[in-house]
């Protein structure tokens, strides 16, 4: 009987005895991964939110989805032909590149494309994320706000103070420029003002089927933000 590409064993080095567990446990759960789904598929992320995350994972059980060092998993999946746990699957772990992750299913693969192309959830920028707008505040009365946080509002940079009980701009104020990167300040400047600039967007790369093999998929924005790229525990 041939021997199973599963067997195969896999060479960790540099790392401690705690690491190295870790990493094994990870490459083990990949290969059951593969035996026990129909499919698995490789995307990338943008303005990653953990809190989302959770509710999709549940969303989709009992599909699994993977997260972290993207070598690691690629020796779970074999980064070659000859390491390869099942036919072509090399071809996903060379998929593995930037902030992504993976999904085993066994939902139809009309499903998973559908629900992947209208994923998407607006919310709050975080510091460092490049704005594609300009938003200016006009000087005058800022009465969506109570009096009380006019103290951290200039904390935070506004030209403010209290007239007559109302939290005033004292001149007009630029909050952020298109092209610019966030400050926290800013960021938190434009939550308080419930401003969603940050769309959290999971996009397909590539899948590969039992029985199908691998299939490549265009993606229109090919950069993405680093999130939990360095994420080294796996949820499951």
């Amino acid at each position: 009987m041939p021997k199973s590409k599963r067997d195969k064993k896999i060479s960790l080095t540099k790392t401690s005895k705690k690491g190295k567990a870790l990493k094994e446990k990870v490459i083990e759960d990949v290969k059951l991964c593969v035996e026990k789904f129909q499919s698995v598929y490789v995307f990338t992320y943008k303005n990653m939110r953990t809190d989302k995350m959770q509710d999709i994972r549940q969303e989709w059980k009992p599909s699994r989805f993977f997260f972290g060092k993207n070598k690691v998993i690629g020796l779970g999946l074999g980064r070659t032909p000859e390491q390869e746990i099942n036919d072509d699957l090399h071809k996903i772990s060379k998929c593995l590149k930037g902030p992504c992750g993976l999904l085993f299913t066994d939902c139809e693969k009309k499903e998973v494309l559908e629900w992947f192309s209208d994923f998407s959830i607006e919310d709050y920028a975080r510091s460092g994320f490049k704005v594609d707008v300009t938003i200016k505040l006009r000087e005058g009365p800022l009465k969506q706000f109570p009096h009380s946080i006019e103290p951290y509002l200039r904390q935070l940079g506004m030209p403010t103070k209290l007239d007559k009980g109302v939290v005033t701009l004292v001149k007009d104020y630029e909050v952020c420029k298109e092209g610019s990167i966030l400050t926290p300040e800013q960021a938190k400047i434009l939550q308080l003002l419930d401003y969603k600039l940050a769309k959290f967007k999971l996009t397909l790369k590539a899948c590969w089927i039992k029985g199908e093999g691998f299939e490549k998929f265009h993606l229109e924005d090919e950069t993405e933000d680093q999130g939990m790229e360095e994420e080294e525990c796996i949820d499951n």
